[in-house]
């Protein structure tokens, strides 16, 4: 699977097409996906309660005319962006990657996929760790971190 290499900016929080020497860069492994799955906001559920007065659910327009019914990118972790870091916000924001990354195994691109997350100890950012372990049992792992600010 080859998708354009997306590089994270850990000061900025965002990601940017990878370009060297005029060209784009390329991904051949999976750190791009797990980054646009992660990091993408899916469509809040109609029973989602929303961090803003406006009542927008955001989500990828994309996801308007998956070719697949119900298939989604990204993650609702946005909707944990005025929480308090506690255990039961950590278990949400797990079951939102678990959600995300979910469609690796049901692609089968992976046989399993761990995320475990921990708050920094300034208690202002959400440490996700990710290892994927491929149908062949290779494993890679991809560490990140998420600010809600």
């Amino acid at each position: 699977m080859t998708d354009l290499a997306l590089i994270w900016d850990a000061v900025l929080g965002t990601a940017d097409l990878g370009i060297e020497a005029g060209a784009l860069v390329t991904d051949e492994g999976l750190r791009t996906a797990v980054m646009v799955s992660l990091f993408t906001d899916r469509r809040a559920r109609a029973d989602d309660v929303l961090p803003d007065q406006d009542g927008d659910r955001r989500g990828w327009w994309g996801d308007v005319a998956a070719p697949v019914a119900n298939d989604r990118i990204g993650s609702r972790l946005w909707l944990l962006e005025r929480s308090k870091r506690l255990d039961s916000v950590l278990s949400q924001a797990r079951d939102y990657c678990d959600e995300a990354l979910a469609w690796m195994i049901e692609d089968g691109v992976a046989r399993t996929v761990t995320v475990t997350v921990e708050v920094d100890a300034q208690g202002q950012t959400l440490a996700i760790g990710v290892v994927i372990t491929r149908p062949d049992g290779s494993q890679s792992r991809f560490d990140t971190a998420w600010s809600a600010t």
